[in-house]
């Protein structure tokens, strides 16, 4: 797999960064749609996903990662409130050249930073089944497995994750969002 300091033509290039859009913003909707495709061609359908897809009304933020030279779009993520004190991890994607350089770590941290900006201590997640790469992923970056909540629970390709944010870890400190990687 070729990584981002050895680009070949059309891979990501370093340095890249993660920034703050709109729901509405044309990469993001780029980003959700190819996450879609390869979700609905993992499941072999395009019902795998329980209860209300997210939307502009409901998400409170939106992060998108971007090669600086190009501003080619690499991943993106949200953030949808579940309370007063926690948020739902919603729409995380990084383009497959993009996997394993660090993108999805980064748009992870900008999220965990705006969410702890925000004041929520909690942050909640569903991925399925058919996903491994992701179960791996938010287990390594400590998150750890809970019951199925809201309108997972019931869902048999359903898996949750959960992980309590601290306002005194310096990974999570500041706006995350704003910083180049």
């Amino acid at each position: 797999m070729n990584r981002p300091d050895r680009p070949a033509h059309g891979e990501v290039t370093r340095p890249w960064r993660v920034e703050t859009r709109p729901w509405d913003d044309p990469a993001g909707r780029d980003l959700r749609a190819r996450q879609r495709a390869e979700l609905d061609a993992r499941y072999g359908t395009d019902e795998h996903e329980p209860g209300t897809p997210p939307s502009e009304s409901d998400i409170a933020v939106f992060v998108v990662a971007l090669v600086v030279a190009t501003t080619r779009p690499l991943g993106c993520g949200a953030l949808r409130e579940l309370s007063r004190h926690s948020a739902e991890i919603k729409r995380m994607y990084v383009v497959p050249d993009a996997r394993g350089t660090g993108v999805a770590t980064a748009l992870l941290r900008a999220l965990e930073s705006a969410a702890t900006d925000r004041g929520w201590s909690t942050l909640r997640l569903e991925t399925g089944t058919a996903q491994p790469d992701a179960q791996r992923f938010y287990q390594r970056e400590g998150y750890h497995p809970i019951e199925a909540f809201g309108s997972y629970v019931g869902s048999e390709l359903s898996l949750c994750y959960e992980r309590r944010l601290r306002a005194d870890r310096p990974d999570l400190g500041g706006s995350g969002a704003s910083r180049a990687k």
